[in-house]
């Protein structure tokens, strides 16, 4: 651990965070962690916690965790779906040498009716994208 606390924490839950200041001013080196706003990443809202009025740092410091926060997620979705593409493959392999036929019966119309729905989605996006690059849409 640094010796050097930074002076913001941030609690991370499902939609954004609650955002605490952090303090080891005082002679027994204590960290106090004073909550100061509730942060919703998902609509950009920040709420001050109770009466407080949120300064000028604190807001720049909030703004800035979601900025970066929005970018790791951004990140672990793309990061996601190439384990997917991964699993997919491994899924292939699995039904082509190691399946049984009982095994296929129980996930054969899931995996089917997923994978469909799936190319179904991409193959419009792709469309739609086409068409917008060739400034068709």
């Amino acid at each position: 651990m640094s010796a050097e606390l930074p002076e913001y924490y941030f609690r991370v839950r499902e939609n954004g965070a609650f955002a605490f200041r952090v303090d080891t001013a005082d002679r027994a080196r204590r960290i106090e962690m004073e909550q100061i706003a509730v942060v919703n990443i998902r609509n950009g809202e920040i709420k001050p916690n109770g009466d407080r009025e949120l300064t000028a740092e604190d807001l720049a410091a909030i703004k800035t965790w979601m900025e970066e926060r929005l970018a790791i997620l951004a990140a672990r979705d793309i990061d996601d779906i190439h384990r997917a593409a991964d699993y997919l493959n491994q899924t292939t392999h699995w039904a082509q040498s190691k399946a049984t036929d009982d095994q296929l019966d129980l996930v054969t119309d899931t995996l089917l009716l997923a994978m469909h729905d799936l190319r179904t989605v991409l193959v419009r996006k792709k469309a739609d994208r086409v068409l917008k690059a060739r400034g068709m849409a």
